[in-house]
């Protein structure tokens, strides 16, 4: 296996350090979406992927989450958001897909043995995949699917008195027409409230996010981009920038914002990586310990079973680092299929092992696999 043990670059100051990951494979599975949390309130994250959920600290002893449904080399199941939906304080996860048309939570049960019940939120039609911000920062996420063929729809849970789910979702309109293929979320206008992201524009937030009017400003056209779109101050202007994948393509950028005369704003696109395909799942995080966010991504394997371009080319996943003037390529993995692994529709970056370094939990159908940070990270104040 080509698996690259010390290749990133740390930029500090008189300092250069390589990033080092090591594989683990969890499953074989071909589900493409998974994610950490903790399943049996033992204080220890487990992994929860299409029907599975993988009990940690090894990830080793499996147990059953309950069907999914196939449809060819896919399953109706392009997202795993973690969340108490009928506040008993078991953890519950939020899915949905493209051909069940409906959005679905999954019920924790609390016995292992047992599979969770699945409740319809709500039909919405096709969903490519579904992300969960604080939307009015009440401090309770909203979650939000990315539907390309329908409106801006966002759904807020329902909570008793002492703030507790009380098991349902109330539905909020956002944008009437049809979304596109593409979804991000934060802070474009520079207001403090964040902003949608949709692939021909983006939605500047009232200040009553669920009375108000959310104004669409028709500014870029993204492309099939990648959910999410990143909302990332990128060159440390001050003013937020888009870092976008070509979900189905070749081409990963970041569209730099400017102001106008007349009030709206110029977004000029950079290339990051012109010369890789697939680019539909993207983290903004701190890797390398550094404290500056780097951009983790890699190529969702077979994302529309070999129809998309490069879709035969080698892939894996990397770190994209800001040099101050645009990104450096530091690959993580890569390689040939079964000698590598890529990143599926929704994917994590998260500590898994409590070492204080952000792992890489990567499903596909190329298999479910963690990709365990083991940089050593220097610490010393005279470094930074």
């Amino acid at each position: 296996m080509r698996f690259p043990q010390g290749v990133g670059i740390r930029f500090w100051k008189g300092c250069v350090m390589s990033l080092k990951f090591r594989l683990q494979w969890i499953a074989d599975e071909r589900y493409e979406s998974a994610y950490a949390f903790d399943v049996n309130n033992d204080g220890m994250p487990d992994i929860v992927s299409g029907a599975w959920w993988y009990e940690g600290p090894d990830f080793v002893k499996k147990h059953p989450v309950g069907e999914v449904k196939a449809f060819g080399e896919y399953y109706d199941d392009f997202s795993t958001l973690p969340l108490d939906v009928n506040g008993d304080g078991r953890m519950d996860f939020i899915t949905g897909g493209w051909w069940g048309n409906t959005l679905r939570w999954r019920e924790n049960p609390g016995d292992p043995a047992k599979p969770w019940p699945e409740h319809v939120i709500a039909e919405v039609g096709n969903i490519e995949t579904t992300r969960a911000w604080d939307v009015d920062g009440d401090g309770v996420p909203e979650v939000v699917p990315n539907c390309p063929n329908g409106p801006l729809l966002l759904f807020k849970l329902n909570c008793d008195a002492a703030g507790r789910g009380a098991g349902g979702f109330t539905a909020h309109r956002v944008f009437d027409g049809k979304q596109g293929h593409g979804l991000g979320f934060g802070d474009i206008s520079g207001s403090g409230r964040g902003d949608f992201v949709l692939r021909h524009g983006w939605l500047e937030a009232p200040e009553d996010r669920y009375n108000g009017r959310w104004t669409w400003h028709p500014e870029f056209d993204l492309g099939s981009a990648s959910v999410p779109i990143l909302v990332a101050d990128v060159n440390g202007d001050g003013l937020n920038e888009l870092i976008v994948g070509a979900a189905h393509g070749y081409g990963l950028s970041w569209w730099q914002q400017r102001p106008a005369a007349n009030g709206t704003r110029v977004w000029t696109p950079h290339p990051i990586d012109p010369f890789n395909s697939q680019y539909h799942d993207m983290h903004w995080v701190d890797l390398d310990g550094d404290g500056a966010p780097e951009l983790v991504t890699g190529k969702r394997y077979r994302a529309h079973n070999d129809n998309d371009p490069g879709s035969f080319d080698d892939y894996g996943i990397s770190c994209f680092k800001w040099t101050g003037e645009s990104f450096a390529r530091i690959p993580l993995i890569h390689g040939r299929v079964r000698e590598t692994k890529g990143l599926g529709i929704f994917s994590q970056v998260v500590d898994l092992n409590g070492d204080g370094r952000p792992d890489i939990l990567a499903p596909g159908k190329d298999g479910l696999a963690i990709l365990w940070n083991v940089t050593e990270i220097d610490r010393s104040p005279a470094k930074h």
